[in-house]
């Protein structure tokens, strides 16, 4: 079986270090900031949720205890094993392996889908969001949670780590595809100081992330983020 499905992109943390992304979804956005601002647009309580690039399923049991059904899409099939295994008792939650431009589910058949934390989001992502269009329900809601390159030291070490990055590219696709942002204020909070030092040298260059480490003081990193969204 070959390590991933075919069209996938490469995800340079999660991929390579699982155990270590472990430890960076258990420290980030302690109070639920992103999951209150996603319910504050469109609630999924009772709903059909896609979570794309689901990864080892982390936010899959969360999702599942308020929504009908829980389906997480993860083109890495070592991934989705892990996220199998996690939900294996939780009967309304299912996983495939899959791509987010080719998910395996028919037509209008989702009330909310959700993607987090890729750093390629934005040109080149038109045939993920045309199947967001076919497999969204009228009255639904299509989310991207991001990292907003543009500010705090987060912001900084990320447009170090990714020079070619442009965020007027990707901000000026968001907005011709008609989808509205709004920041969020998020955090990482840990427990050890070697899962943040950890975490960063996952998220950054190398030589970037020894530098983060050495501007962090204590256990917390302030973490902008970005949530786009798009009803339909």
């Amino acid at each position: 079986m070959p390590r991933f499905v075919k069209g996938a992109i490469p995800s340079p943390n999660i991929w390579n270090a699982p155990h270590v992304y472990e430890l960076e979804n258990r420290a980030v956005d302690p109070e639920g900031r992103a999951e209150a601002a996603m319910a504050a647009i469109r609630p999924w309580t009772g709903a059909t949720v896609l979570d794309i690039g689901c990864g080892t399923g982390y936010h899959l049991p969360p999702m599942s205890a308020t929504a009908a059904r829980v389906i997480g899409v993860e083109p890495h099939n070592d991934l989705v094993e892990l996220a199998r295994r996690r939900c294996r008792a939780l009967p309304n939650v299912e996983v495939h392996a899959a791509t987010a431009q080719a998910v395996p589910l028919p037509d209008a058949s989702v009330d909310v889908a959700v993607a987090r934390w890729a750093y390629f989001f934005g040109p080149g992502c038109e045939p993920g969001l045309a199947e967001l269009s076919r497999l969204l329900r009228h009255g639904g809601a299509a989310f991207v949670i991001d990292i907003d390159p543009t500010r705090g030291a987060f912001g900084r070490w990320f447009s170090q780590s990714l020079p070619a990055y442009s965020t007027r590219s990707v901000e000026s696709f968001w907005s011709r595809q008609g989808w509205s942002t709004q920041r969020l204020d998020l955090r990482m909070s840990f427990d050890r100081r070697a899962d943040l030092e950890a975490v960063l040298r996952i998220e950054f260059a190398p030589a970037v992330a020894e530098r983060a480490i050495a501007e962090t003081p204590g256990l917390e990193i302030a973490y902008p983020n970005l949530l786009r969204w798009r009803l339909f």
